[in-house]
This record gives structure tokens, sequence and C-alpha cells, in this order.
């Protein structure tokens, strides 16, 4: 009985050994979320998208080349 009790404690004294002298994973990197960006709307179809992916042709912005020409011959005609 005295050898189950002496290795319970020799278990515990381990275990409280190996906790102490766990290395803690490190700090993860503090990542900002970019900052919003602008929606613009396309004049042609309505659709929203991100001003950095608009094409703009004076006040207003397209989503595509296909509906800034649409626009201009609208224009024209």
């Amino acid at each position: 009985m005295k050898y189950l009790i002496l290795l319970a404690v020799i278990g515990v004294i381990w275990w409280v050994w190996k906790k102490s002298h766990e290395q803690l994973p490190p700090d993860p990197e503090v990542r900002r979320d970019p900052d919003p960006e602008k929606m613009v709307v396309c004049a042609h179809c309505g659709v929203h998208l991100p001003e950095s992916d608009a094409l703009p042709e004076g006040p207003q912005h397209f989503c595509n080349a296909a509906h800034r020409d649409a626009a201009r011959a609208q224009k024209r005609g």
C-alpha cells in the first residue's frame, strides 16, 4: 500500500513539475484589419464594388470596360 501512495506522490510531483516547465506558445501577433475601402456604384448596372476595382470616368464609376463603353455610346447617340 505504501508503494502505491509513494507512486501517486511521485506522479503528482512529476505532473506539477511538467506543468511548471511547459513552454507557453508565443502570443499571436496582433493583426489589424485593414481599413474599410470606399464602395462605389457602377453607373451602368448599379453593382457595388470597391473604388480600387472600379473604372472611373469623370464623376462616375464603372465595374468593367464594357459598361464604360456602353455609357459612352449612350451619351453620343
